[in-house]
């Protein structure tokens, strides 16, 4: 992240997060569940998220801190030692997030540094801006704050340009990161890889040789709770504009 501290780590080698606290939006949602989780559990195996780092997830469910590990080990290799000594460090904070007070309560007990996911349905990511906002959980006099929003960011550019003016009103843009997990997947990544360190594949990736490019995206995963997602967004939105088209332009540069 922009304006993190660097701790040090050698030339090509990845630093250690810093002591943080995660705040995750919609931590009993598919993506959390699915794909945030496991990131974090891989990153912590990996040595890049240290014991200093705690994790809060927010939703509307009447749970509490077990049920919420639970849930998010749904995904997670049981057993696994590295997850073992992660859950201990998850906690739930309950509140509608239209609810001034639920952002209270969490500001009430975050110090330092602090980092909020908003994995919510798109109606919520303004919302949650102001009211981190007005509770005063952006403030970075003590320790840096970063918010990430998932896409799909506005659903047409209008609706993207309103959104990022309300969110733009709240935080400076250094403060912001507007995330597509898509681009984390080790396949999407290796794209780079073969194309410009194969130098076979390198010279001959380009329109005198290459017909024509198709993109197949083949799920494995059911809709399974994600129908009122999909019925306000449809396959069409949630794939193409974001997903594929990068895939595209990753494939197609300079081409």
């Amino acid at each position: 992240m922009s304006g993190l501290p660097h701790l040090g780590a050698g030339e090509g080698q990845a630093s250690v997060a810093p002591a943080a606290t995660i705040v995750i939006f919609g931590a009993l949602g598919d993506l959390a569940r699915r794909l945030l989780m496991p990131s974090i559990v891989n990153l912590a195996r990996d040595g890049l998220v240290g014991g200093d780092v705690e994790i809060v997830g927010v939703s509307y469910h009447d749970v509490d801190d077990e049920a919420l590990r639970s849930a998010l080990s749904e995904f997670v290799s049981d057993g696994d030692p590295v997850w073992t000594e992660l859950r201990g460090r998850i906690r739930y904070h309950r509140g509608d997030f239209t609810d001034p007070a639920t952002y209270g309560g969490l500001a009430a007990n975050l110090s330092g540094n602090a980092v909020f996911y908003l994995a919510t349905a798109p109606r919520f990511f303004g919302v949650v801006v102001d009211g981190l906002a007005c509770a005063g959980a952006l403030d970075e006099a003590h320790g840096f704050r970063r918010i990430l929003i998932e896409k799909p960011f506005g659903h047409d550019l209008a609706s993207a340009q309103e959104l990022n003016r309300q969110i733009l009103a709240r935080i400076p843009e250094t403060q912001i990161y507007r995330i597509d997990h898509f681009l984390g997947k080790e396949t999407v990544q290796n794209i780079m890889v073969a194309r410009f360190a194969n130098s076979m594949l390198e010279a001959v990736w380009n329109s005198r040789y290459i017909d024509n490019v198709q993109i197949t995206a083949a799920e494995t995963v059911a809709v399974g709770k994600r129908g009122s997602f999909y019925d306000a967004t449809g396959a069409l939105r949630d794939m193409v504009p974001n997903h594929l088209f990068q895939l595209l332009a990753m494939v197609g540069m300079s081409c």
